[in-house]
């Protein structure tokens, strides 16, 4: 039941469950609690995640590498890598899936080099990579711009009888494209020896996305759509790319077609943990009870980071908006939201942890670069790609999402 729970992204419910089974002392099993290592990590808290491994640390299942594997998992997925690294450092018979997902686990927080370096000290104790393994390391390249050691790790693979699978090419063309690389990428696609699926074709169109490029999005878009032609997602990127290039037209004809075909745009969403306690905000989200408490306080905020110097990026905005409204549309971003609810709900100095269920736009990610400093916290937001670890002005993605 744990696992059902946890794999249908009922999190809460699987946590819950675990607790009432320990409440009653009932006998637990490595599925069971893995299960809810993994439902931790979906919900984002790091006193919940703590609160798991303290329980494992005190039971029998404390130097199981599965168990460890999974923890490693989970604190990634809650914003510590330190955390992470102290499991996997503490145990002592790793495997070839617990130093993968450590690797994993560097990629998610954009550590390409510590990603790299953890491999070769694999490799130095003798423990043979396997597909997985790739897997995490060419996501951490990607995830840090490291374009030549990704590609260099890509065609190393045949030295571990390794066959690259959709999932490594997928890897690449995302590497290549978020590094500007677009024409290469296009032409690694088109000398791959299967046929490109979803993966492939996704990466190539978030690509065109991030660097506006309209002929190669629209081949993308093309090949997704015969694909998947009832995907929201792409439909909405394609729309987007249109509105970078400002071409209106072909944003209204592509809303009437995802009108046609029954398609809306996801929500974005945001959570915060504040005392034990989840919040989740939506965009312009007035249903909290405090709600006019919040919307004073991003009010409030937004005039400091003014007075700092911030002003909204307008062309980056994806919307056919005029200037004010396009500034109350961006004051309004969940994420936004739940960072003025962390303000007036937490001490001064507090660290403010943000799970986002898209990727933070590029104006946002800018002011919250701004609030960590005026505001002198430490704010750490796992958006749909990445974490993000906003501290004294800057993010230790580098402005490379």
């Amino acid at each position: 039941m744990i696992s059902g729970y946890s794999k249908n992204g009922l999190a809460q419910e699987a946590i819950e469950l675990f607790r009432r089974m320990v409440k009653k002392n009932v006998i637990l099993d490595s599925i069971s609690v893995t299960s809810t290592i993994s439902a931790c990590g979906q919900v984002g808290s790091i006193d919940l995640a703590k609160w798991m491994d303290e329980y494992i640390a005190s039971s029998e299942f404390k130097d199981a590498v599965v168990v460890n594997t999974a923890l490693i998992d989970m604190y990634a997925k809650c914003g510590s890598i330190n955390l992470s690294r102290d499991v996997f450092n503490r145990t002592k018979d790793k495997d070839v899936v617990m130093w993968s997902a450590m690797i994993a686990a560097y990629a998610v927080h954009g550590e390409g080099q510590e990603a790299i370096d953890l491999f070769k000290a694999m490799r130095k104790a003798g423990v043979p990579p396997n597909d997985v393994t790739f897997v995490s390391l060419l996501s951490a390249c990607k995830h840090s711009g490291l374009v030549e050691d990704g590609w260099k790790l890509f065609h190393c693979m045949s030295e571990y009888s390794i066959q690259p699978r959709h999932q490594h090419y997928a890897c690449v063309v995302d590497l290549l494209g978020r590094a500007g690389y677009l024409d290469r990428a296009y032409e690694f696609i088109r000398n791959m020896p299967m046929e490109p699926g979803l993966s492939i074709w996704g990466a190539l169109l978030t690509a065109c996305k991030i660097h506006q490029h309209v002929p190669l999005g629209e081949l993308a878009a093309e090949r997704l759509f015969s694909l998947d032609p009832y995907s929201t997602g792409h439909h909405v990127q394609l729309s987007n790319i249109y509105a970078s290039a400002r071409m209106w037209d072909r944003v209204s004809k592509l809303r009437v077609l995802m009108k046609e075909k029954g398609l809306s745009k996801d929500l974005g969403y945001s959570s915060i943990e504040i005392n034990g306690k989840l919040q989740v905000f939506q965009v312009g989200d007035k249903s909290h009870p405090r709600f006019k408490e919040i919307f004073e306080e991003l009010e409030s905020l937004e005039r400091r980071l003014k007075e700092a110097g911030f002003s909204i990026d307008a062309e980056s905005v994806l919307h056919d908006l005029d200037h004010e409204e396009t500034e109350e549309t961006l004051c309004n971003h969940s994420e936004r939201i739940a960072i003025a609810y962390g303000l007036i709900s937490t001490p001064p100095g507090t660290t403010l942890r943000i799970i986002k269920n898209l990727r933070a736009c590029v104006n946002c990610h800018a002011a919250i670069k701004l609030i960590s400093k005026v505001e002198n916290r430490e704010i750490v937001v796992r958006d749909a790609n990445r974490f993000h670890h906003f501290k004294d002005g800057n993010c230790s993605c580098g402005d490379y999402w």
